[in-house]
């Protein structure tokens, strides 16, 4: 819902559709690669 309100205020904003669109991917990616590292993968048992 906060990144569905950021791209509503940077279109509000004038913003041009791409730049408000790869400023949310960007934000997301950096969410799930942050996920990613504190996630700890289980180790394989023999």
């Amino acid at each position: 819902m906060r990144l569905c309100a950021r791209y509503r205020k940077l279109m509000a904003a004038g913003k041009p559709k791409v730049v408000a669109v790869t400023a949310i991917a960007r934000e997301m990616a950096a969410f799930l690669w942050a996920i990613g590292q504190e996630v700890v993968a289980p180790t394989a048992k023999p």
